[in-house]
């Protein structure tokens, strides 16, 4: 890319969420690694957590820099420190995150008119459509970046634009989304929040989010074309220009990039590795349900019991807050980690993901159909148990276990709401847990060729992001792009001047 790449500056704005910022930092990441000069937009809290990033790029010799604006959350309802949706006590205030979120756009505005050395574009959010008018004001192009799947947009994009929900009578009447490269079926009540019969705030929200969209001058997303090739040409049939650069977590970088992603480890990575060490090769399943899932305790003890009852090696991470009290109580009493000593490891908060997907002992993943930990499941060539649970994950588990055929589904039939996980209760039994481990660790015919199928998606997954491959064409040509456009500004610029 050589020194063209290096007079380029992109400013990267992210939602201040787990899910969110970790593809926008491993994007700055490769950004760098091709020259170009990348600032982040961080709040403090956040900037904290992801200092490695900093870290990571003064010992590669990366151009990578925080731009830390101060969280407004007082001004906005919140509780001081909830500068992460990972951090909000309760659902209620997702709103008033999303309106801190908003109030960033005036302190921003200042910090750009005061920047001596000003982008040479903009990377934002889906979730921000008012950087549309930053854009504008400071002439910048302006590129959307959606940290969910081709396959998750069309599928939202079919279901608007054929009002196909209009003729859906309960929230458990099955419907296929029509004009799809395959038969998929959802009922209303798994669809994201936003897609249902929901408050008109929402449905206002949804549409300033896709015209914010197609007044882009370009739409990137954290995939790869080789893993959803009917559905990447699907949606750049809506998209003005669409580059898949993913997946993103597979770091440029060192190897140390697996475990400096996100929130420090609340495990020693060595520790974890030594125990990894010590088990036979794809025998270990890591059961892990990303920074935002609640679970009851009354689930959770549930799942403890089929992973019991499985007899097969586990890894299983469990988050801080929610019902871990509960939830340590009953472990204490039932003497879980006794019982099941030798073959299940416990960690207890923050785990290094990609490290422990990527170790030969794994086997198996059992997710919550994240689109990150999806990612970065096929990139380690390991198959999963889908458990989605809210958002976008069903439309996830449907990619995984029905159309790339690499994955066993639980059989969750409806999402979690944040506030009603105790009267939900008991969604997979033991039973079903038990069932679906010993169907996808299973050696027999149908387990090795979802073994083989995923496999063969880990290779592509590398070779997309490796110089020649596919994501890596992609992003050089986001950056020729911008070129381009900053070029025809200059020669636009000169020729006013000389009239």
């Amino acid at each position: 890319m050589g020194s063209e790449a290096q007079e380029l500056h992109f400013l990267l704005i992210p939602l201040m969420s787990q899910s969110h910022l970790l593809p926008f930092t491993d994007m700055a990441k490769h950004l760098a690694e091709r020259g170009v000069s990348v600032t982040v937009v961080m709040t403090p809290l956040n900037a904290l957590r992801y200092e490695s990033v900093l870290d990571h790029a003064r010992t590669s010799d990366l151009d990578i820099h925080f731009l830390t604006l101060p969280f407004p959350c007082k001004e906005a309802g919140l509780p001081e420190g909830c500068e992460n949706a990972d951090s909000l006590p309760s659902s209620d205030l997702i709103t008033a995150f999303f309106d801190a979120s908003n109030m960033l756009q005036g302190p921003l505005e200042k910090r750009l008119e005061a920047m001596e050395d000003k982008p040479s574009c903009i990377i934002t959010d889906i979730c921000f459509p008012w950087t549309t008018d930053v854009a504008q004001k400071f002439g910048l192009p302006r590129i959307v970046f959606h940290t969910i799947s081709c396959f998750t947009l069309l599928c939202s994009h079919s279901i608007n634009r054929s009002k196909v929900m209009e003729r859906v009578k309960s929230d458990d009447e099955r419907f296929v989304v029509p004009g799809l490269p395959d038969k998929v079926e959802f009922t209303k009540a798994q669809l994201p929040q936003m897609m249902k019969d929901g408050p008109e705030d929402l449905e206002e929200l949804l549409d300033k989010f896709k015209a914010a969209e197609l007044s882009a001058d370009g739409v990137m997303v954290n995939s790869f074309e080789e893993l959803e090739k009917s559905y990447v040409k699907g949606y750049q049939k809506v998209a003005k220009k669409l580059w898949c650069v993913g997946p993103l977590s597979l770091s440029p970088g060192v190897d140390s990039a697996k475990l400096d992603r996100g929130n420090k480890s609340s495990i020693d990575p060595n520790q974890c590795l030594d125990w990894l060490d010590s088990r036979d090769p794809k025998s270990v399943l890591y059961v892990c349900f990303g920074s935002l899932c609640h679970v009851s305790a009354l689930q959770l003890v549930e799942l403890a019991l089929g992973l019991e009852a499985s007899h097969c090696c586990f890894m299983w991470v469990i988050r801080k807050g929610d019902h871990s009290q509960e939830l340590e109580k009953w472990l204490s009493e039932y003497g879980f980690e006794e019982r099941t000593t030798g073959r299940g490891l416990i960690i207890r908060g923050w785990a290094p993901q990609v490290m422990i997907l990527s170790h030969p002992s794994v086997g198996g993943f059992m997710t919550h159909c994240g689109w990150n930990s999806t990612l970065e499941a096929v990139s380690s060539g390991v198959p999963m148990i889908t458990w989605p649970m809210f958002a976008e994950q069903f439309y996830n588990e449907k990619q995984i276990a029905q159309v790339l055929q690499i994955g066993v589904s639980l059989g969750v039939q409806r999402p979690v709401e944040w506030v009603e996980e105790d009267k939900v209760g008991v969604m997979v039994s033991r039973e079903a847990v038990q069932h679906a481990i010993g169907r996808l660790m299973d050696e027999g015919e149908e387990g090795t060729e979802r073994r083989l199928r995923v496999k063969e998606l880990g290779k592509a997954a590398s070779q997309a992001v490796a110089e020649g491959g596919s994501s890596y064409f992609n992003l050089t040509l986001v950056i020729h792009y911008v070129q381009q456009m900053l070029s025809r500004k200059k020669s636009t610029s000169r020729l006013m001047r000389h009239y």
